[in-house]
């Protein structure tokens, strides 16, 4: 199937919910030859996509605000398990706040902590009121859940006592991501029924700018067996699972493929990408957030985004979130990731017969 240029062309538009603290957005809708949801879940699926799925125009993202963890991570606040973030206006983003600690102690989560009863909120509510008639069913959705076992154990009892728990309490580690593995099971049961996800993009950051937090090991035999449960939930309930973790983590890949993950939502500037996809590709998508810089010249952007499509997407494993940040660009750089990945995809499949 060729490109045509008539595909390029605005049949509608999307009312399209805000994630991570941003506004709700209008995209527009254009005359693909398939919908953007059947073109992602070619991607995950391991078949061959149409054009490199740009899930700023083809994902429905869903992040309740109804969920403290949201509305804490995004604007600050208090978080589902009582810890305070305090947002920060340079970054854009929340952190915990300087000080805080809610456990005393890892050994003492069952006595000092709460876990959040899920069914006191009004998910159907929040649904009818927030999402209803703008999950567009042509569009992919996938389901945002921040904090995972390890940013939770960090957040508890601060990065150094959790590095420090690693190594001399996993008993006690293993007894609370049981259950917070069964929380979490629970939240992607109400995603998938009341948001009707099609993917939960589950956090979990592993690692600073040059390598993991851990060894291969500690992430072997603590978190490997908590992520099989909940990717396994998610997909007995017919959803995918991709983990969005930040850091140098090149050498966790095959334990997350292990873990039963479909995907990576990963750090560029910290990883060799293009590396990393040669090797695992084909056993794990990727999928990342592309920022185009408003310094960057137009000619610069488009010759960027070329070889994003070289050297990511001819595997046809690898979608992106793409954001220009500079808005009054005279390319339409979205419209040239479709024509470019389109083509190139087109050539690739016609190469092959």
């Amino acid at each position: 199937m060729k490109f045509d240029e008539k595909e390029l062309e605005i049949i509608g538009e999307y009312n399209m919910p805000g994630i991570y603290g941003a506004p709700d957005s209008i995209v527009p809708k254009y005359n693909r030859p398939i919908t953007p949801k059947e073109n992602m879940l070619r991607m995950l699926d391991g078949r061959m996509p149409l054009w490199v799925p740009n899930q700023t125009l083809d994902n429905n993202a869903i992040q309740p605000l109804v969920m403290p963890d949201a509305k804490a991570r995004n604007f600050g606040g208090t978080d589902w398990f009582g810890i305070e973030w305090e947002y920060e206006p340079n970054t854009k983003a929340a952190m915990v706040k300087p000080g805080t600690r809610r456990l005393s102690d890892i050994t003492k989560w069952r006595e000092e902590l709460e876990f959040p009863d899920l069914s006191a909120i009004d998910w159907k509510k929040d649904f009818e009121e927030n999402y209803k008639g703008r999950i567009a069913e042509d569009r992919f959705s996938y389901f945002v859940i921040v904090n995972g076992f390890f940013e939770r154990t960090a957040d508890l009892i601060s990065f150094e006592d959790a590095f420090c728990a690693l190594l001399e309490e996993p008993d006690e580690l293993t007894a609370f991501y049981d259950k917070l593995a069964d929380w979490h099971i629970e939240l992607i049961k109400i995603a998938h029924e009341v948001y009707h996800a099609d993917m939960i993009l589950f956090h979990d950051d592993m690692g600073t700018q040059i390598s993991t937090f851990f060894s291969p090991s500690t992430y072997e035999e603590l978190f490997v067996p908590q992520y099989k449960k909940v990717t396994k939930a998610a997909h007995d309930m017919g959803m995918h699972i991709c983990l969005h973790s930040c850091g140098c983590i090149k050498t966790l890949m095959p334990l997350m493929i292990e873990a039963g993950f479909d995907a990576w939502e990963g750090q560029d500037s910290a990883n060799d990408k293009a590396a990393i996809m040669k090797e695992y590709g084909k056993d794990l998508a990727q999928c990342t957030l592309y920022i185009i810089p408003a310094d960057m010249s137009d000619e610069d952007a488009v010759a960027d985004i070329h070889k994003k499509v070289d050297e990511l997407a001819m595997t046809g494993r690898f979608a992106c979130r793409l954001k220009d940040e500079k808005p009054d660009r005279a390319v339409n750089l979205a419209d040239e990731l479709y024509r470019y990945s389109r083509i190139k995809y087109a050539e690739l499949e016609e190469s092959k017969c």
